[in-house]
């Protein structure tokens, strides 16, 4: 536990450093525990550390874990790859769904989001390098999608999602991120009121704040190094 604990509070160190550096507020960034493959007392750890937000790729695995830890004050939110046949969970169980690609899927959310729940937060995940190992819309598809989205009742459009190919060069990082950042402006300037970018991970967060992150997905800098098992499942579903 002291482990987890040390690390969130460096990875929110990292965050309040890039704020400054940006001139921003660390207030502005939310900070997401992914605990995908991780133990339920992992997540028990961070959640006794101060994090309340934590997110979940695997439907199966997700349900478990939030019946385990059902007694804690959790917001989960769901970023990985979803099948049709396990919407209905997601949207019965989850706060957030950052990763629908297709309006199908928002269809289906919406149908299945039960009348005494919130809205169900979501983002439009983007391919922003047009990657064809990745889900996501392109770019030029992200704003007509997004219009869609937010036409539907027991949804709320926030914003939108990215992965990035994965790059060592601070530049290359924040040209992908400013992809999203521009998708969000014309968004707002067309009347969408959103308000969410969801991107910036363990190696790459900094940059993803420069560019204006309100959301960073932290996993591996938390909880540390992913089993190879779960490496390989994510090369086969992003």
């Amino acid at each position: 536990m002291g482990t987890i604990a040390a690390a969130l509070q460096a990875v929110r160190e990292r965050i309040a450093k890039a704020c400054a550096a940006a001139g921003r507020e660390p207030g502005e960034v939310m900070l997401l525990a992914v605990s995908k493959t991780f133990p339920a007392q992992a997540v028990r750890a961070a959640w006794l550390a101060g994090q309340r937000a934590f997110a979940e790729s695997y439907v199966q695995e997700a349900l478990v874990k939030q019946t385990e830890l059902g007694e804690l004050a959790i917001e989960w939110h769901y970023i990985g790859p979803l099948q049709r046949n396990k919407t209905r969970p997601v949207a019965e169980r989850f706060a957030w769904v950052h990763s629908v690609d297709r309006l199908e899927l928002a269809e289906r959310l919406s149908r299945q989001r039960p009348p005494g729940l919130p809205p169900l937060q979501v983002c439009v995940q983007v391919n922003v390098a047009a990657e064809p190992s990745k889900r996501g819309v392109h770019p030029d598809e992200a704003l007509a999608l997004a219009w869609q989205i937010s036409r539907l009742p027991a949804l709320r459009l926030r914003g939108f999602m990215t992965i990035p190919p994965v790059s060592q060069e601070t530049e290359v990082q924040r040209a992908h991120f400013r992809v999203l950042a521009q998708l969000l402006a014309q968004a707002r300037a067309q009347g969408l009121e959103l308000d969410t970018l969801s991107m910036g991970m363990s190696q790459d967060l900094e940059a993803a704040i420069a560019e204006g992150a309100t959301i960073v997905r932290v996993g591996t800098a938390i909880f540390g190094t992913r089993p190879a098992k779960d490496k390989q499942m994510a090369a086969r579903s992003a």
